[in-house]
């Protein structure tokens, strides 16, 4: 049989009126209470936010999900849906190159660039410079993802995957 007891601490009511104001929070008194019986809790906040798969699952990779792009001495969309984009690959730029060589990702807004993630290079020793990135964007209607590369000396390979629509909906794999 289970056994009651009451729990005075003005600590622990004060921090229940403040994260559950509907649970007496607004002043009404209370008294809270512990029990030696033992109550199974089921939580319920993925399915009833309509997702039954763990945030870090939902992330996945897979085939269908991802979208491969390679841009070298060119400008390329690589995105133009609405939503939120991650971005991810690296950029290679050879430095023994005559002038400076570069690399960069725009987002346009239909008139107007603006440059989010640049990769340059002076003219100067021989070497080869291979510089990683991860970013999340975000894209409204109107808005597209550009790579751009001024040298077929600089080589920019990613992948892009939506991980969540326009109005913040996941999107599993």
């Amino acid at each position: 049989m289970a056994q009651e007891f009451f729990i005075n601490s003005q600590n622990l009511e004060d921090k229940i009126r403040t994260l559950l104001p509907s649970q007496g929070g607004s002043g009404a008194g209370f008294d809270l209470s512990a029990s030696t019986q033992i109550i199974p809790i089921i939580d319920l906040t993925e399915s009833a936010e309509g997702s039954n798969i763990r945030v870090d699952l939902q992330t996945a990779f897979s085939f269908d999900s991802t979208t491969a792009f390679s841009v070298s001495n060119t400008t390329t969309t690589i995105i133009s849906n609405t939503g939120y984009f991650r971005v991810f690959g690296n950029c290679a730029l050879e430095t023994n190159a005559t002038g400076d060589i570069a690399s960069k990702f725009v987002l346009n807004d239909g008139s107007t660039d603006k440059t989010l993630l640049p990769f340059i290079s002076f003219g100067g020793a021989a070497s080869d410079l291979i510089l990683p990135y991860d970013f999340i964007v975000f894209l409204s209607a109107g808005d597209i993802l550009k790579c751009d590369s001024n040298s077929a000396v600089v080589l920019n390979r990613g992948v892009t995957r939506q991980i969540a629509s326009i109005d913040g909906t996941l999107v599993n794999p």
